[in-house]
Formats: C-alpha cells, sequence, structure tokens
C-alpha cells in the first residue's frame, strides 16, 4: 500500500498565472512555500501527467520557495492535448522562462519518471543554473527503454493488463505498437481517440505501483486525463524525445558540479533499474538509493523517504 504520511501537511500557493510561451501556449504555473526561501521547480511526469496539491508535499514550505507547473497541452495549460510545438526542448525553455520569471539565478530540480528525463535533459542544456538535482524513477528514453514497455519486457510480467493495451489494435499492426496507437490518438474518430487514450493509459496507471494501489491508479482510467496523458506521451515516445539515441547518458558529464540524489525502485517496471545505474556510474557525485520491495510511483513509501530526506538535506536540516 502507498503511504503519504512522509509528506509535509497541505499547502496552498501564495502565488499562480500563466507563462504565455509566445508559440500558442499558455503554461499554466503556481508557486509556494516561503518567498526568498531556497528555490526549486518540481517537473512532473508522463509527459503529459500534470502536477496535483500532493506534489507540493514533497517540499518543507517553510525553508522552499516551489515552482510546480503544467506542462504543455496538460493539466490546466492550454491548449488542452495540444501536440503543437510541445517537444523537449519547448519544455525546457519553458523551464527557464520561468526561472527568470521568479528571479532566480540558480534552484533545485525535482523530477520523477518523465519529469527525470526533462531534468536531465535541462540540467544538461543549463548546468550553471542548478544547484541540486533530486531524480526518481530514471528514464531516458532510449529504444531499449521505449520496447521494454510498449513492445515486448514489462508485457511477460503482466500478461493479462498486457492482453488489454493490445485490444484495440489489429493484430497486423501490433509490430510497432507506439505507431500503431499514435495512428488512433491523432485521429479523426472520437470514440477510438478516447478507448486508445484509456487503454494507454490503463497500462501504465495499473504497473507502476509493487502492489495494485487503486488511489494511485484510478485517474488513468478518466477519460479527460487519459486523452492528455496518452497523446502527449505517446507524440514523445514516437519521436524518442527529440533526443538523440543515448543522449542523457553520453552527456551527464556536465553534471560533474552538481549535487543530487538518484532515487529508484527495484521493482520499477516502466523504467528498467539498468538505467539508474548507468547514470549513477556516470554521475558519481550523486547520492545512489536503490529501493528494495518498490516499484516506480514516487508515493511508495521506501522510494517517498528518501526523497523528502533528500529534500530536507538539500535544504540544510541538520537532522535530514
Amino acid at each position: 500500500m502507498s503511504d503519504l504520511r512522509g509528506l509535509y501537511p497541505e499547502i496552498e500557493p501564495f502565488d499562480s498565472g500563466f507563462l504565455d510561451t509566445g508559440d500558442g501556449h499558455q503554461v499554466y504555473w503556481e508557486r509556494v512555500g516561503t518567498m526568498g526561501a531556497k528555490p526549486a521547480v518540481f517537473l512532473h511526469g508522463g509527459p503529459g501527467g500534470g502536477f496535483g496539491p500532493v506534489h507540493r508535499r514533497l517540499f518543507d514550505p517553510a525553508l522552499y520557495d516551489v515552482i510546480l507547473f503544467d506542462q504543455r497541452g496538460c493539466g490546466r495549460s492550454t491548449p488542452f492535448a495540444s501536440l503543437d510545438n510541445n517537444t523537449t526542448w519547448d519544455l525546457v525553455a519553458d523551464i527557464e522562462r520561468l526561472r527568470e520569471m521568479a528571479g532566480f539565478e540558480q534552484w533545485l530540480v525535482f523530477g520523477g519518471s518523465w519529469g527525470s528525463t526533462l531534468a536531465l535533459a535541462y540540467a544538461e542544456t543549463h548546468p550553471a543554473h542548478v544547484s541540486e538535482l533530486v531524480l526518481r524513477g530514471i528514464y531516458t528514453l532510449t529504444r531499449a527503454e521505449l520496447d521494454w514497455y510498449y513492445q515486448v519486457g514489462v508485457s511477460e510480467m503482466f500478461p493479462d493488463k498486457w492482453e488489454r493495451f493490445l485490444a484495440p489494435i489489429p493484430e497486423a499492426e501490433r509490430g510497432d505498437l507506439m505507431v500503431a496507437y499514435r495512428k488512433r490518438l491523432v485521429g479523426d474518430d472520437q470514440a477510438e481517440q478516447i478507448a486508445a487514450a484509456k487503454a494507454w493509459s490503463a497500462w501504465e496507471g495499473e504497473t507502476i505501483t509493487l502492489l495494485p494501489e487503486p488511489s494511485t491508479s484510478d485517474k488513468f482510467h478518466e477519460d479527460k486525463f487519459a486523452l492528455a496523458f496518452a497523446r502527449i506521451e505517446n507524440h514523445f515516445f514516437v519521436h524518442n524525445g527529440w533526443l538523440e539515441e543515448g543522449q542523457l547518458l553520453r552527456d551527464a558529464h556536465k553534471l560533474a558540479d552538481i549535487d543530487g540524489v538518484i532515487v529508484h525502485g527495484r521493482y520499477d517496471m516502466p523504467c528498467p533499474a539498468r538505467i539508474a545505474w548507468q547514470l549513477h556510474k556516470a554521475w558519481p557525485r550523486a547520492g545512489f538509493h536503490l529501493i528494495e520491495g518498490a516499484g516506480h510511483a514516487f508515493s511508495e513509501p521506501g522510494i517517498l523517504d528518501q526523497l523528502i530526506r533528500a529534500t530536507d538535506r538539500f535544504a540544510g536540516k541538520a537532522d535530514a
């Protein structure tokens, strides 16, 4: 069972608004904690997942000044589920715009799952603006990682759930499931689009925790959430995140002067532990925590414990 008792209490934003990207998107952001405290930015997963109130609670509000935002096309950002001008590098540019808007010279960058991918892309592009990195569920968007989750690999552990993932796709198109899903997710048939989105999202929602956890997986079955999540995630993955193969691990040397923490569940299905281990080897300055008895979700107790310890420690808490 997920255990969120280690989180800080509920907290409301002291500022919020929309960032006009200049190319058709309005990105929703909010700011929580204490003005002038340690700067940080939270990068949600997916891509297409959006952030929620629970994510505010990963930071001690007395010690942090945190920006959280819904990446292009999801959450409260508009236009909803849009794929136009929506790439990894567009999001990296948005993070820089938000940093400049807030007036931060440097900030701690916190990202999990796809958020770890985006955090690495940002930090390797703008290392001088990153004070620390807190990364969970490492994903570098290599072809092997994508095939493991969307072609063959995790399917061997979850044959019942995999059968439901295959259901919307005719057998003749199953040689490249990401492409087959894209055809339906960007098609004109709205009923088919929703059916594909819910199947795509359910596959992820039901395989990210070590044990079944409805409080984590239920939202993946909701039409609106599933549509943005599936369309945007599939869009990024079909295009390999607009990254060169192996780019994020290849360029990990750019993190050499940045302190950080890597937290990864031993039994993380979407994100193979091998990749987290490779990042650990390429970036030895970062602390490394491979959590036994844990899957992928940030809410799993062992993972959550290390994330809170990391944000506390980087804020200077003596007992962290």
